[in-house]
């Protein structure tokens, strides 16, 4: 199948070379080199410009936000042909979701909202969770593609409710976060060693996949490598406070989390990692994780 893949970052890069490994994949990224070096390196073929991916039967958008979107979608409008299949996998808006469905829509192109979680290291390995929404008749297409990305491919709903749940679980995980090292620091701070209550963690009620996976290395050993942006994610809260707001449904905790996460990118550098709000969370405190 040709498959036109559209963004070449941290997961996109390792996602395009999976789906090079069964189908002919055309790429394109805004820095032509990276294209030209995953062309080098996994045997794609580069598109010369963003118009030429309209030609092909499937095509993936893997961008920083709905907005990056919206730009392509603007510029292959004219191009694409009825029956292909888009799919959507940014961490993206499903207000905008919807709207992009409907103007491919209105060209014969369906349309799906598939983003992805399982970090780096799940795009790298092929092990990410998707989650798909969408037609019934639409997901079926698209699984037989993001399986080749993912070990669990979920059909959460309709066109939007990918999206939905992506931001909303990711304000789970940063809320997670933030209290667990709130916790931990005082637990440092009452003399505890770190190893020892982040086994007592683990092995308790207070067990998350930010005290298992996350914590761990950061806080005990000293290592922060970089896995999702916090400027990343702090969108994706801004989305899904946004959403709450839509319902007008009561949610003091993930108001909260959404103006502890903006505060700390304040605090931190654009390129810094999610995790690295624990930092903000010593800061606070007059101390530091050394």
């Amino acid at each position: 199948m040709k498959i036109a893949f559209i963004g070449l970052g941290a997961m996109g890069y390792p996602m395009a070379r999976h789906l090079a490994k069964e189908h002919d994949v055309t790429v394109w990224n805004r820095t032509r080199e990276k294209a030209e070096r995953h062309g080098r390196e996994h045997g794609t073929m580069v598109a010369a410009e963003l118009a030429d991916t309209a030609a092909a039967e499937v095509i993936i958008t893997m961008l920083p936000t709905s907005k990056e979107v919206d730009e392509v979608v603007d510029q292959l409008l004219p191009h694409v042909r009825p029956g292909t299949l888009w799919i959507e996998a940014t961490s993206g808006d499903p207000n905008v979701s919807r709207e992009t469905a409907k103007r491919l829509e209105a060209k014969g192109v369906a349309f799906v909202d598939a983003p992805v979680t399982g970090a780096i290291v799940g795009a790298e390995n092929a092990t990410l969770t998707i989650m798909i929404g969408g037609t019934p008749e639409a997901f079926e297409r698209a699984k037989q593609i993001l399986r080749l990305n993912g070990k669990t491919l979920i059909h959460v709903g309709p066109v939007g409710a990918g999206h939905a749940i992506k931001v909303l679980t990711n304000s789970i995980m940063g809320a997670t976060v933030w209290i667990t090292s709130e916790c931990l620091l005082l637990a440092k701070q009452l003399g505890i060693d770190m190893k020892t209550a982040l086994e007592v963690t683990n092995a308790g009620s207070g067990r998350s996949n930010a005290s298992e996976n996350l914590l761990p290395m950061r806080l005990r050993d000293g290592k922060w490598p970089l896995v999702f942006k916090l400027a990343h994610h702090d969108k994706d809260i801004r989305i899904a406070a946004s959403l709450s707001h839509q319902q007008h449904a009561s949610t003091p905790m993930l108001a909260l989390t959404q103006q502890l996460f903006s505060a700390a990118l304040h605090q931190l550098d654009e390129g810094a990692d999610y995790i690295e709000v624990a930092k903000i969370v010593a800061r606070m405190n007059g101390t530091s994780w050394d």
